[in-house]
């Protein structure tokens, strides 16, 4: 049985909250990410889109973020954005938090450094470029409140439909 949650929507004062660290590597952080997978499993057939979920958008207020893409899956705990690089680079980002309705132009580090821990706690330190990059910086983002929107520049915005036609 999936346990998928709901996804807080744009506009749901939590997704402004910032997470909190979590501590227990047992029975809290096996059920946040279960919920997490499931919910992401359940997303990606849904919307045919999309790679990773971060805790605070299923109403988890913990600093988790699971991503899953082809045969690949990682669950970062904790995690946090140690370097960026100058070089930034545009690109139409989107969000479950806006129902994957509309995308948004926005600039993000073409490189980052991220600190996490994994789900057996052990530190790790992986650098992250180009697309993944940006996704990791979109998901750590909703761990302190801020979402895609918050970086919109010159009024860039495109509904899902339109940037498909477009860009994909």
């Amino acid at each position: 049985m999936m346990a998928k949650k709901e996804v807080l929507m744009i506009g749901n004062p939590k997704l402004r909250e910032k997470s909190s660290n979590m501590t227990d590597f047992t029975g809290e952080l096996l059920e946040v990410v279960q919920d997490l997978k499931d919910t992401l499993s359940f997303l990606q057939d849904e919307k045919n889109i999309g790679r990773a979920l971060a805790a605070p958008q299923i109403g988890h207020m913990k600093k988790v973020v699971y991503y899953k893409s082809n045969d690949e899956e990682m669950v970062m705990v904790n995690p946090e954005i140690i370097w960026k690089s100058e070089e930034m680079f545009d690109v139409w980002d989107s969000c479950f938090s806006f129902d994957v309705a509309f995308f948004v132009n926005i600039a993000r580090h073409k490189s980052i450094g991220v600190k996490y821990q994994n789900e057996t706690g052990k530190e790790l330190i992986k650098q992250f470029n180009d697309d993944l990059s940006e996704l990791f910086q979109h998901e750590i983002d909703h761990l302190s409140g801020k979402l895609a929107t918050d970086y919109l520049v010159d009024n860039k915005i495109i509904m899902r439909n339109e940037w498909e036609r477009r860009y994909k």
